[in-house]
């Protein structure tokens, strides 16, 4: 099933990929959770999904508490009339004032389906800033959504970084991050989906607990672009190899193949 969100960097397309290089567990442990298309689609007995993007959570945790009405309520943006430039200003900027939270969950929705190419941008504010997509007609994903309450018996939400969430890790679970890649240039870097910075620094604590939870039992496996510095970084682990096409890209007759790896720790 795919994800009923929109997500740069979304890892649908890949799932085989992951999941023949995933460790059996007795949960999955996913500190970048994004769309949760690996929660969808596996089977652990549990799962701790976390995000720093709390926009993200607070849709999930909605979803999962209150399933068919706040599914209701979400259809209710997707009228005619709600497919309409001046509409959709209006109701990005009432997700950008709002404090009400299943308010801000039910738009967050909107605003995946019918800004950008489903982008997810904040402005040095913290103001989510994509502008509106022009689509034909946005797309309602009820059934996605169905899918996603049907699984979340199993799943806990949490809004926490990488750092907090692999701390949460204990024996028995697995772990899979998904982080913003390293960029491979100035102009390709998607790490604007949350209100957090996430550079070189960061990717090098990341592989450093990835180590030490490696040390104690709980294997890891991390995504990233495949550059001599992300090998560099990884060494001693176990790497796979591949090239993937881009999704996002303003010039459709651009997206090219890049390089991917998947490198697991245990």
């Amino acid at each position: 099933m795919r994800p009923f969100l929109k997500w740069a960097g979304g890892k649908y397309r890949l799932l085989e990929r992951i999941k023949a290089a995933l460790p059996p567990g007795q949960r999955l442990v996913e500190p970048f959770a994004g769309s949760g298309a690996l929660f969808l689609n596996s089977d652990y007995p549990a799962y701790l999904l976390a995000d720093t993007n709390g926009d993200l959570i607070n849709l999930y945790q909605h979803l999962q508490r209150d399933g068919e009405r706040f599914i209701t309520e979400c259809r209710s943006f997707f009228r005619p009339e709600m497919n309409e430039r001046a509409a959709y200003y209006a109701q990005r900027e009432q997700f950008n004032q709002t404090r009400d939270r299943r308010q801000k969950a039910a738009l967050f929705l909107y605003l995946n389906k019918h800004g950008y190419n489903g982008l997810c941008r904040y402005n040095s504010r913290g103001q989510f800033n994509v502008p509106f997509g022009r689509y034909k007609q946005a797309y309602f994903p009820e059934m996605e959504m169905r899918f996603f309450v049907d699984r979340c018996g199993r799943a806990t939400f949490n809004q926490a970084g990488y750092v907090e969430t692999m701390a949460a890790a204990l024996p028995g679970d697995v772990v899979y991050c998904d982080p913003p890649y390293q960029a491979l240039s100035k102009t390709a870097n998607f790490t604007s989906y949350s209100r957090t910075p996430f550079g070189w620094g960061e990717q090098e604590h990341l592989a450093a607990l990835a180590r030490q939870l490696a040390a104690r039992g709980i294997p890891v496996l991390i995504s990233n672009h495949d550059t001599p510095e992300i090998r560099e970084l990884y060494a001693g682990a176990e790497i796979s190899q591949f090239t993937v096409q881009r999704s996002i890209s303003c010039d459709g007759s651009n997206r090219n193949r890049v390089g991917e790896l998947l490198a697991l720790f245990q």
